[in-house]
């Protein structure tokens, strides 16, 4: 997106020069006379903006303030011509790219990263204390980004397996295949409601953080997950950690969590 008018976050939030936003809309009245207008449409100082001392062009400070773009896009309403139009279209957009979930994600990411910073150098305690509150952390990210859908190692969890195992069986089964680093259903069970992707950040080993198509299960797709292995081959729970296949066709166990075995007349090799 162009940058219409000069956008800062040094505040924590987006905000806008009150001068340059007057300059840009091209109103007559002088700014000492407009602004302390337009603040007499219910804004308040510290909540709306921030006034402060700028430099002017003459070297002598000069009043300005920080707006919120909430109050930005009010003001440009008052104007009624052009160009408060276009620039209250800019902050719509400004405000939809701000509050959108990979922002959003991005911004958590980086408070939290700031605070892991701060306890960098402290006893071993308050490391142990970290390293219990991180799973925690990633379980709540995943819970936020998966909210509708249900992550793929849930649903294998529910069978006994990792998610990279089921993840093989499903293949085999001509259920998904792999598109870079994400698994994707086949055509003929695509468009059903079965899965929805969602964008992912991970934060890499070097610090970096990458944003990744991430396939989840509908309530609807975990159904026909259910449906599928029992018409396909029977499932047997001998342990927390064990799940015993057998081969719908010749009745030979085809797969083990501890010791795989393969079947050629198997349905899944």
């Amino acid at each position: 997106m162009n940058e219409l008018i000069r956008v800062s976050y040094d505040d924590g939030r987006p905000t806008v020069s009150a001068r340059e936003l007057h300059e840009f809309l091209g109103v007559k009245t002088a700014y000492k006379d407009w602004f302390p207008r337009m603040c007499e449409y219910g804004f308040a100082e510290g909540q709306d903006f921030r006034s402060f001392l700028s430099e002017s062009t003459g070297g002598r400070p000069a009043q300005d303030a920080q707006l919120t773009i909430e109050m930005a896009k009010e003001i440009c309403m008052l104007q009624r011509n052009e160009r408060g139009k276009q620039a209250r279209q800019y902050f719509i957009q400004l405000e939809k790219d701000w509050n959108s979930p990979e922002k959003v994600m991005a911004r958590a990411l980086q408070i939290a990263d700031q605070k892991l910073r701060l306890l960098e150098g402290e006893n071993a305690q308050q490391k142990k204390l970290i390293e219990k509150l991180e799973p925690a952390a990633d379980y709540a990210s995943r819970c936020l980004m998966a909210s509708n859908g249900i992550t793929t190692t849930s649903v294998a969890k529910n069978y006994g397996m990792s998610a990279k195992r089921f993840n093989q069986l499903l293949h085999g089964l001509g259920i998904q295949y792999k598109v870079g680093k994400q698994w994707v259903l086949y055509s003929d069970y695509q468009n059903k409601g079965y899965t929805v992707t969602r964008r992912t950040p991970i934060i890499r080993s070097n610090g970096e953080t990458e944003v990744v198509n991430e396939t989840l299960w509908t309530t609807k797709g975990v159904e026909f997950l259910d449906k599928t292995l029992q018409e396909r081959a029977i499932l047997r729970r001998v342990s927390n950690k064990t799940v015993l296949f057998k081969c719908g066709e010749c009745k030979n166990r085809w797969f083990c969590e501890i010791e795989p075995e393969e079947c050629d007349r198997c349905l899944v090799n």
